[in-house]
């Protein structure tokens, strides 16, 4: 038998159409709410009640809509770059970029560069292609002696220099092929060579990155490619600290110069330098540009000791990783070498750069949508010379005609 003290239950509550105190609420036998029904409040606190509520719930759409906003800007802003190189570009700016890191590193584990196997039929015929015409008149620039591959016995054409442009008859930039390693025998690394007698630099900001505005243009503009030759890809972002270093130009500096970095150093004349910044080189009068990314590879004409130490060239365990990868250096000559691979460690990176005659080099950038170099061909429109890419990678070898999303050196001949 129930007792006369029992209150009605809900049901009958229902049924009677009559409020429940605060006391029945919390005795309903389920948890005790953290607020009190509306029911109990007064009308002033319910309507606080309910402009709190729609603010909440304002604040909350405002949050979400400011990150479609800002997804969906990185998705549509200008440049060629493929939809995982923005959300990977976006998360880094966003504080995410350990998320990349192990999203990538996920990735090449669960597809890791092929061991063994040979080149593609396109790429043996790339590599063999070494019959582009040599000046007839002599000149102050020659070919190249080959380069001794680092796979035996080599393939035709492996390591021989070919022609990419030309200025007066001088082949003033030239360039190769060769397998990185013993082990990745189905991948090329390309190597460019140019004369540091011959050429002129120009390094241009990114739209993104640095992160600043330049008086200098995030593209070659129209007016801007008669003498073209070659162009290359910037390094690890400045914007998220990734470079371990700072950018220079347009007397604007974005980040820190920080001595000890590894620097590309562009001068008034149109000479270049890679080299340690405050050993090799500092601000003067006639520094113009300065690009610094992490350390140098190589240093004194060797590799350096610790090529093999994963905390100086990126994410953890990612210098071992064989990916795409680019580099630069100068030979003790003054010329320029750079090289980009399909499937390149640090140590291979650095130990192609030392073959090919750098005697500093450094770092650039990674992973398949920022490698690049490009070559010029004058002939069919000397004031809009067509650009072909030493290797195929995500972006189109127009990338540098259109708004460039990253910082970019441009050559000219002299």
């Amino acid at each position: 038998m129930s007792s006369t003290t029992d209150g009605p239950t809900q049901e009958q509550q229902n049924q009677q159409g009559g409020a429940p105190t605060h006391a029945q609420v919390l005795s309903g036998g389920g948890r005790p709410r953290p607020w009190k029904p509306n029911q109990l409040l007064t009308p002033e606190r319910q309507r606080r009640r309910t402009l709190a509520v729609r603010g909440a719930l304002a604040a909350g759409a405002l949050s979400v809509g400011t990150l479609g906003w800002s997804v969906g800007e990185a998705l549509t802003y200008p440049g060629d770059d493929s939809v995982a190189a923005r959300l990977a570009g976006w998360a880094r700016e966003h504080q995410l970029g350990v998320v990349v890191d192990e999203l990538e590193n996920m990735k090449y584990d669960l597809d890791p560069p092929k061991v063994g196997g040979s080149l593609s039929g396109e790429a043996l015929a790339r590599m063999g292609a070494t019959s582009s015409p040599v000046p007839a008149k002599k000149t102050d620039v020659t070919l190249r002696a080959p380069m001794r591959p680092l796979v035996t016995p080599k393939l035709h054409g492996e390591g021989v220099w070919r022609v990419l442009a030309t200025a007066k008859g001088r082949p003033i930039v030239q360039g190769t092929y060769v397998r990185p390693d013993a082990e990745h025998t189905s991948y090329q690394a390309a190597i460019a060579w140019m004369s540091g007698k011959h050429t002129r630099y120009q390094l241009h900001p990114g739209l993104r990155e640095p992160g600043e505005e330049f008086k200098t243009a995030p593209t070659i503009v129209k007016t801007k490619r008669t003498h073209l030759v070659a162009t290359w890809n910037g390094g690890f972002k400045i914007t998220d600290g990734g470079s371990n270093g700072g950018f220079h130009l347009d007397g604007k500096t974005v980040g820190d110069l920080r001595k000890g970095a590894a620097s590309e150093v562009f001068y008034k004349d149109g000479s270049f330098d890679v080299g340690v910044w405050g050993r090799d080189a500092r601000m003067t009068k006639d520094v113009v540009g300065v690009r610094q990314c992490l350390e140098l590879m190589v240093d004194k004409g060797k590799v350096v000791e610790d090529i093999d130490d994963d905390s100086k060239w990126g994410a953890t365990d990612q210098s071992r990783m064989f990916v795409e990868r680019s580099g630069v250096g100068v030979t003790a000559q003054g010329d320029t070498i750079m090289v980009v691979g399909q499937a390149l460690s640090a140590r291979t990176l650095a130990e192609l750069m030392q073959r090919a005659g750098a005697v500093r080099a450094m770092p650039l950038d990674m992973n398949r949508a920022w490698p690049s170099f490009m070559s010029y061909n004058a002939k069919p429109n000397p004031k809009n010379p067509k650009p072909t890419n030493i290797l195929d990678f995500e972006n189109p070898p127009t990338r540098y005609y259109h708004q460039a999303t990253r910082d970019f050196v441009a050559v000219y001949a002299r």
